[in-house]
């Protein structure tokens, strides 16, 4: 990554209604609960990272370049760039040009690490390392305006994987940073080197001693953008959006007159998630669901403003069956909004979903909420991201009737997504 001076380059069957439940409240799949106003944000395509983010202006400028996002480096103490764009100005004007942002700690680092003067684990206090620089990555990402539903990437740099010990710590430290950040709403990444940590990673991917993070972002500098077919990784693991690889390392890019000295990196994963100002054009009602039958819950005056965290669908008012959802976990119809497009969605506000892990193999995706529909090609391996965008009866499997529409359309059975019930529905996902 940009800020180092010294840097190493570099089966089961088809799951349909057996087995026990697995709304895991242990590892490898742990409890992961969302609050009320928010939402994760999936990217897809081509990011850098820099070591210090670049001006407004400097942003303005990369917008010719092929690039959609950006890995800032929201704290850490082994972080040794300034970083003096990393404001709430600087987020909300950056994410309305449609830039999304990767959020990256850089953190304590492996005992045996090789990145010279780095401050280091310790392995007597790995977990409770984790947990405590876990808290401090939220409070960073906070204070800049990143909401809960975003991923943090913990930064592991190459370390000498033949020290058994020192795999082990930073395996409990990266265990422990990842219940912390589900504990307090967030989604988990790690980037780390193909050789060392993403192998090591992989290596315990199923294991029932340590947590598995939500997104892999790897170091592995060959030129090549792919996302699959990685040494020492299982395609099977962290396939569903939690993939992001870093192809390319120290060189300049120039776009729209302006330089910068950046890597490359190719993604499929969370990203974060922000709030996007606009104003209404007439008095409303917000709900306390996307419709006129949920609850009323406030009113918001003619020209006021509203902070929109994502858009999802709902009963048609106007031209539009959008509605978006605020900062407060309510929604508005999107018809009242001064969002930019009619009657369908508002880029860059992302659609509005919460990602879970699955915790069985092999899980059948379904046409409609029910094991009577058809299946779609394709199973889930256990550990992808479920990206439900909301909840509604169907049969029941195991011990609960509730099925999760996914972001593709969709629907798996909720007794194998690690939502906060699988008995009943789980907050604050919305009603289909």
């Amino acid at each position: 990554m940009k800020r180092i001076r010294f840097k190493v380059a570099a089966a089961a069957v088809a799951v349909l209604l057996l087995g026990p439940s697995a709304s895991a409240m242990a590892e490898p799949t742990t409890p992961l609960t969302y609050g009320a106003g928010t939402t994760a944000t999936r990217f897809t395509g081509l990011a850098f990272d820099t070591c210090t983010a670049p001006t407004v202006a400097q942003m303005t400028a990369w917008k010719a370049s092929p690039y959609k996002a950006i890995g800032i480096y929201v704290g850490g103490v082994n972080r040794s760039c300034a970083q003096p764009q990393l404001t709430q100005s600087w987020v909300s004007s950056v994410t309305r040009m449609g830039w999304r942002l990767i959020p990256i700690y850089l953190g304590y680092q492996a005992p045996c690490t090789f990145r010279s003067n780095a401050v280091k684990i310790t392995a007597a206090s790995a977990a409770a390392q984790g947990a405590l620089l876990a808290g401090d990555a939220v409070t960073k990402a906070r204070a800049i305006g990143l909401l809960a539903g975003s991923a943090i990437y913990a930064d592991m740099e190459h370390y000498n994987t033949a020290d058994a010990t020192c795999r082990a710590t930073v395996l409990r430290f990266l265990s422990s940073w990842t219940k912390e950040l589900h504990r307090r709403g967030f989604l988990s990444g790690v980037y780390a080197h193909q050789d060392s940590g993403a192998r090591h990673l992989a290596e315990v991917y199923n294991s029932t001693a340590y947590a598995r993070p939500d997104a892999v972002w790897i170091a592995r500098w060959n030129l090549s953008s792919s996302l699959t077919n990685w040494p020492l990784i299982s395609n099977r693991y962290w396939l569903i959006g939690q993939r992001a690889k870093q192809y390319r390392g120290d060189h300049t890019e120039t776009y729209g007159g302006v330089t910068l000295n950046i890597d490359n990196d190719s993604f499929d994963a969370p990203v974060a998630s922000v709030w996007y100002s606009y104003t209404v054009r007439t008095t409303i009602h917000t709900y306390s669901g996307p419709g006129t039958s949920y609850p009323v819950r406030g009113t918001i005056a003619l020209n006021a403003g509203v902070r929109i965290v994502c858009q999802t669908f709902g009963p048609k008012i106007g031209v539009t069956t959008v509605w978006d959802k605020l900062i407060d976990g309510t929604y508005i119809t999107d018809y009242y909004a001064r969002t930019p497009t009619k009657p369908g969605y508002s880029a860059p506000i992302p659609g509005c979903s919460n990602p879970f892990q699955t915790t069985v193999d092999n899980l059948s995706r379904r046409h409609g909420p029910g094991t009577s529909y058809a299946t779609y090609p394709g199973l889930l391996p256990v550990g992808s991201l479920a990206w439900v965008t909301c909840q509604r009866p169907g049969s029941k499997v195991g011990t609960t009737s509730v099925w999760n529409r996914l972001s593709d359309g969709s629907y798996v059975t909720d007794y194998y997504v690690a939502t906060t019930s699988n008995t009943t529905y789980s907050a604050p996902l919305r009603r289909c």
